[in-house]
């Protein structure tokens, strides 16, 4: 076979294994960040918003303390949306696969190169093509592969990819830095794409003249430099990475990055939130971190010291440097599984150039020892084969909520947020007893978690248990106050008793303390139209569509408003040219609807001196005068309706609701509303 022929053949084998591979895939569903930042984020439904998500950060997600400058992320996620024409997992899943596919064809192009550098071969390609074999279908991959929001790890990685087989393959084209352009879509893409410089830094001193290192990379560290100034600029001060210690997470990431490379040749208890802890700066697992991350630089040392070994040292180079922006940022977990998916670029490099090494470092032994070849193969063929099973079954787990926090639950038993998603899956399908268990065992891990508490005030409202509800979601206030979640299921939940003017006070906290939160203010919109609050909900619904243009609850309350106005004047206009008694009561009750009480109350008596025994005037005047908390004059109406018509039950709800606001002052007051 030709080589031109074999260049073409292998990677299309390889995309075709590896879409085999992930055809369980593709209907996965969104998880966990993917919610604040894409099913409940406004701003990617637009395709008009591109623009906006270069200089506006804070669009990214709705929850300040997430928010962050991915516009590329962002951009993405806008057009699945638009194929899709809503929240099809599909569409999200094929684009993050294409992206993937593309990454491991450059992948297999780089490596190609890089070992021809050390030891030029034919059978090169096929070791190029067993490494990125083993990534492809390795089954940490699989976590940022099916985890959407991740992509930008992804991006990142095949922006870094791309430009250094740019700058390898066409060096008569450096001075003119087009190399550099994927590695900027990259930077545009997450943060983690920063240490390209250095990646390019260990590849220019390992395999080119000494004289051509400093020449050669400059460009890459002055464009770099600009990136990560606008980069730190562009990141909202609302913006937390989240570890409790910083100290405490940077003295923990040796043992983690021994953790990561102990995962790439066992890949055994993969977890989607992790539950690994802090470790002291002396203990056995700090110290053993210490000590893997000095023996991969000498390991890195002495194979940068032979050209044929210096595969090796770059992949090893590689896999320390992509490690290193989120082991230095300290983030709220100290693990997780998608982390390693730009280190393991380097590190399946190394590895399967070290085994080409091994196996036949002289080309004679290529035809002298025949069986050893056979081996090596029959080895790689079954590593890839259980590579590819286990990431069959890491795509099923990822397959809905209810698999992936059941497996979390399973893997990671000390994760309170894990126990508390996965009681989330229960009270989803009607379990609140079953949910409240897996609450209570995840408050007994996590005593101070809002979210938790949040959730058990759901989970006991849900019982019935109207005290206890109440006081989990008061905690949750209390430890997260300017979080907009612990208000905005609060004020729901009070809503759905009936409080709803307690209700209203709750929601506004909420929208105060974040304007993204658009659950909050939809349910605010709707809360004030049945507090009859025109004026608050005609400025909320302007204040929603100058942030969100398409939110359906304002678009829908913003027409009802215009409707319901044209109403209004129709019923004016019919009672001027025919006042009945029943012209004039429909012009009550859409007074009373628009918030004009006085109105409301003048039409009625217009309608009870045409018929004075008319129940349903009666109930107008009641809910007007309940409205403006005048008691006695509602109680009166009230009864007067029902002695007319004694199964008059809209009556009956004015005549409690006015006897329980009087009553209020002794603590009696009922549930309840003014109703027409």
């Amino acid at each position: 076979m030709s080589a031109a022929r074999r260049s073409f053949l292998l990677p299309l084998i390889l995309t075709l294994v590896v879409l085999a591979v992930y055809s369980n895939h593709f209907q996965n569903s969104f998880h966990f960040d993917d919610f604040h930042t894409i099913t409940s984020n406004p701003f990617v439904r637009d395709l008009r918003n591109i623009p906006r998500f270069f200089t506006d950060p804070t669009l990214f997600s709705t929850m300040p303390d997430h928010a962050t400058w991915r516009p590329m992320v962002s951009v993405s996620l806008a057009l699945d949306y638009w194929l899709g024409k809503d929240y099809k997992p599909f569409w999200f899943q094929l684009s993050t696969f294409i992206w993937f596919e593309i990454q491991l064809v450059l992948m297999f192009f780089l490596f190609r190169r890089i070992m021809d550098l050390a030891d030029a071969h034919p059978s090169n390609s096929f070791a190029a093509l067993a490494a990125v074999a083993c990534y492809g279908l390795h089954p940490a991959i699989a976590e940022t592969v099916n985890y959407i929001i991740q992509r930008g790890d992804l991006y990142s990685t095949v922006g870094v990819v791309a430009s250094l087989l740019l700058f390898i393959a066409y060096p008569q084209q450096r001075k003119y830095c087009w190399y550099m352009l994927p590695a900027i879509a990259a930077y545009l893409s997450k943060p983690p794409a920063l240490v390209f410089p250095l990646i390019l830094l260990a590849y220019v001193y390992l395999f080119e003249r000494p004289k051509t290192r400093l020449r050669a990379t400059w460009p890459a560290f002055a464009v770099t430099a600009a990136a990560t100034i606008l980069t730190s600029l562009m990141t909202p001060r609302t913006f937390n990475a989240g570890a409790a210690s910083a100290w405490q997470y940077r003295v923990t990431q040796p043992w983690i990055a021994l953790h990561y490379l102990k995962s790439f040749f066992l890949p055994t208890g993969l977890s989607a939130d992790s539950d690994w802890g802090y470790v002291a700066p002396f203990s056995i697992e700090a110290l053993a971190g210490y000590a893997g991350i000095a023996a991969l630089l000498w390991l890195a040392y002495r194979c940068s010291r032979s050209r044929e070994a210096r595969p090796i040292a770059f992949g090893i180079a590689w896999f320390i440097l992509a490690l290193a922006p989120t082991s230095l940022m300290p983030l709220a977990e100290v693990t997780n599984d998608h982390r390693m998916f730009f280190p393991f670029v380097g590190l399946a490099l190394a590895v399967f150039w070290a085994l080409r090494l091994i196996l036949f470092r002289e080309t004679a032994r290529l035809t002298a020892h025949r069986e050893w070849v056979s081996f090596g193969v029959a080895a790689v063929m079954l590593v890839l084969l259980a590579a590819a099973i286990g990431t069959r079954e890491r795509n099923r787990v990822w397959r809905s909520e209810e698999s992936l926090w059941r497996d979390v639950s399973i893997k990671s038993p000390k994760n309170g947020r894990g126990l508390m998603n996965y009681g989330l899956v229960l009270m989803g399908r009607g379990d609140y007893s079953g949910a409240l268990s897996y609450f209570e065992r995840a408050l007994a891990l996590t005593p101070n978690y809002a979210s938790l508490e949040i959730n058990l005030g759901i989970a006991n409202g849900g019982l019935g248990r109207t005290a206890e509800a109440e006081q989990h979601f008061r905690r949750a206030t209390a430890l997260a106050p300017g979080a907009a979640d612990p208000y905005f299921y609060y004020g729901r939940w009070l809503e759905s008793v009936g409080r709803t003017t307690e209700s209203a006070s709750q929601l506004e906290a909420a929208v105060r303390v974040n304007r993204f939160a658009f659950d909050a203010r939809d349910l605010l919109m709707r809360v004030y139209a049945e507090l009859k609050n025109w004026q608050a909900l005609d400025r909320l619904i302007a204040e929603t569509l100058e942030l969100a243009p398409d939110d359906a609850t304002a678009s829908e309350m913003l027409a009802a408003r215009a409707n319901r106005g044209q109403e209004l004047a129709a019923a004016e206009q019919a009672a001027r040219a025919n006042a009945t008694p029943e012209s004039l009561v429909e012009l009550s009750h859409l007074y009373f609807q628009a918030g004009r009480f006085e109105d409301s109350i003048a039409a009625a008596k217009k309608a009870l001196a045409l018929r004075p025994d008319y129940a349903e005037a009666y109930n107008n005047l009641a809910a007007a005068y309940n409205s403006m908390q005048r008691w006695d004059d509602g109680i009166q109406a009230a009864v007067q309706a029902i002695r007319l018509k004694p199964d008059f039950q809209l009556a009956r709800n004015n005549l409690m609701w006015a006897l329980g606001q009087r009553e209020k002052a002794a603590g009696h007051a009922i549930p309840g509303k003014p109703t027409q």
